[in-house]
């Protein structure tokens, strides 16, 4: 996409200079005193032509591996999704582009409104009461929850499945150390939380329960009964749910939950190598003044007319450490509302549609893995991912498959010591049969030269 560029000349540098009060740009750093003002040359190339720089940087972004030149089977957290092409059009328009802070309605109805169309079909999706206008992303908001509710039941200790994503863990744990919050693992039994564990690690110092659904090796945990007994012992129950995934699986609010979390990066967000993206944060009614970050109303202006505001918070709740309940005063709002075209686009038959491919795509995978002689992991409902024993360090074979234009799975030996040389597959409704194939198709080829060189 071509942008115009339209650089400052010296006319436009002499007017503004006259403007401010001063002669030159020098005497804008009159205060800082000349014995630490750097006087050298900076480590860097010399300037190049339009044309050149050009020209450089594209070879240099070209070096990039994405999605739109390799077939990608790396998720763990972050996906190829189809993206309708209506996402881009619509935030890259200067009225969204370049708006952030809605504090002054009057003059930010269109961004506030997106951020309720946003809002209304996040809480659609989760089967929750009340979401906010967005968090930083899935891992944050996770976080978020586990303070809120240690914050909401004055107990400090919260209990997380081994489940959930390893990297939204650490998140957890670095925010519960600055609140003093003990963060204890539920071990699994075999892909989902180990329920009997659970109940008995429950006590009367439980803040919450934290799950994800489907979780991070793609199995559809029970979070009715984690939930049952999660409220038994008077905890809240916390769901980090995928949300595209809530097109076809029941949502969490109908099941329980007090607070859901996610991140909307499978909706119109591209996986951008790693972010941003943007987290949601979904609550029952009970818990929506706890609610951190921003949260958009609808109301009736004087003259009758509908109108949208920022509500239930005063401002002061962002900016007043010592007495907000978070210390989130932003949001994703662009990212937010390039969720909100993508499920606009997609409607509710779409979401479905596009999350059962999702399903059925991963049972091909699973059954083809499973006939070329390899071992997945793990019985039961899967939603975009698979374990999958690939017999050889999952290095290497990515390593081998990326010569191929193919991007595998992630190696869950980095974070799981008992799970080496297995690979987390995804499979989104972007794969092809042909794409799946020519994935099962080359581990197999390359364990086989490996073993044969090595007879």
């Amino acid at each position: 996409m071509k942008h115009r560029y339209m650089p400052m000349t010296e006319t436009d540098r002499a007017e503004m200079l006259k403007v401010i009060g001063v002669s030159s740009v020098d005497e804008l750093f009159a205060d800082i005193p000349e014995k630490v003002r750097f006087k050298g040359e900076y480590n860097i190339k010399k300037a190049k032509s339009e044309t050149s720089l050009t020209k450089e940087m594209s070879k240099l972004a070209s070096k990039n591996a994405n999605a739109q030149n390799y077939a990608s089977f790396l998720g763990a957290g972050v996906y190829d999704h189809y993206k309708p092409i209506i996402v881009d059009h619509v935030i890259s328009r200067s009225e969204f582009y370049t708006a952030y802070t809605p504090y002054q309605p009057e003059i930010s109805q269109g961004e506030l409104q997106a951020i309720f169309e946003f809002q209304t079909m996040i809480c659609e999706l989760t089967g929750m009461d009340i979401t906010n206008s967005s968090m930083y992303d899935g891992g944050t908001a996770l976080a978020e929850a586990g303070t809120l509710s240690a914050g909401h039941t004055r107990r400090k200790k919260l209990l997380i499945s081994e489940t959930v994503n390893p990297e939204a863990r650490e998140v957890v744990l670095s925010y519960a150390e600055g609140q003093s919050i003990e963060v204890v693992t539920i071990p699994r039994k075999g892909g989902i939380t180990d329920l009997e564990k659970l109940e008995e690690m429950m006590d009367e110092d439980t803040a919450a329960v934290l799950v994800q659904y489907p979780n991070f090796f793609g199995q559809v945990e029970d979070i009715q009964k984690v939930g049952e007994i999660t409220h038994a012992s008077g905890g809240l129950f916390v769901v980090s749910a995928n949300p595209l995934a809530l097109g076809i699986l029941t949502p969490p609010g109908k099941l329980g939950a007090d607070i859901t979390v996610g991140d909307a990066q499978p909706f119109g967000i591209p996986e951008s190598f790693g972010g941003p993206h943007c987290g949601y944060f979904s609550v029952t009614k009970k818990l929506m003044r706890k609610l951190p970050g921003r949260l958009t109303g609808e109301t009736i202006d004087e003259d009758g007319q509908r109108g949208y505001v920022l509500t239930l918070q005063a401002r002061e709740q962002h900016i007043r450490r010592e007495k907000a309940t978070s210390n989130i005063c932003s949001n994703q709002a662009l990212n937010a509302l390039a969720a909100s075209v993508a499920m606009t686009a997609l409607g509710k038959v779409g979401t479905q549609e596009m999350a059962y491919q999702n399903i059925v795509k991963t049972r091909y995978a699973k059954d083809a893995f499973t006939k070329a002689g390899f071992t997945v992991l793990f019985d039961g409902a899967h939603f975009n991912e698979i374990v999958v024993d690939c017999k050889k360090a999952i290095k290497e074979v990515n390593a081998h498959l990326f010569t191929k234009g193919i991007l595998g799975g992630y190696d869950l030996g980095l974070k799981y010591s008992n799970l080496t040389n297995h690979a987390l597959i995804a499979v989104t409704e972007q794969r092809t049969k042909e794409e799946i194939d020519a994935l099962v198709e080359e581990i197999a080829a390359f364990v086989q030269e490996t073993e044969a060189l090595n007879a």
